[in-house]
């Protein structure tokens, strides 16, 4: 299966985040996994990629992300979770 990877996949990475939030909040890698099971394995999303895109999606209103509470029940650094604001709803229906 040919793989879509970087400029193909640049062009659509803001509706695809938006989609895969529409599902419910989400961290990055758990937004990264989720694009990369809707795309069947074809699509392949580099975190650093993401976490650009979700940057300026939250700042022209589309995603809000808070860090979360506590790391209880795993170790490692507290997330951030981003969820779907109305604005990015909206930007899903165009």
């Amino acid at each position: 299966m040919l793989q879509i990877t970087g400029d193909k996949l640049r062009g659509h990475l803001e509706t695809l985040v938006l989609s895969s939030l529409e599902r419910g909040e989400a961290h990055g890698l758990e937004i990264v996994k989720r694009i990369e099971l809707a795309g069947s394995g074809a699509l392949k999303l580099k975190e650093g990629s993401l976490y650009p895109a979700l940057y300026r999606m939250e700042q022209a209103g589309l995603v809000k992300g808070k860090w979360e509470g506590e790391t209880t029940g795993r170790r490692g650094a507290r997330r951030r979770i981003y969820k779907l604001t109305a604005k990015g709803q909206r930007g899903l229906l165009f």
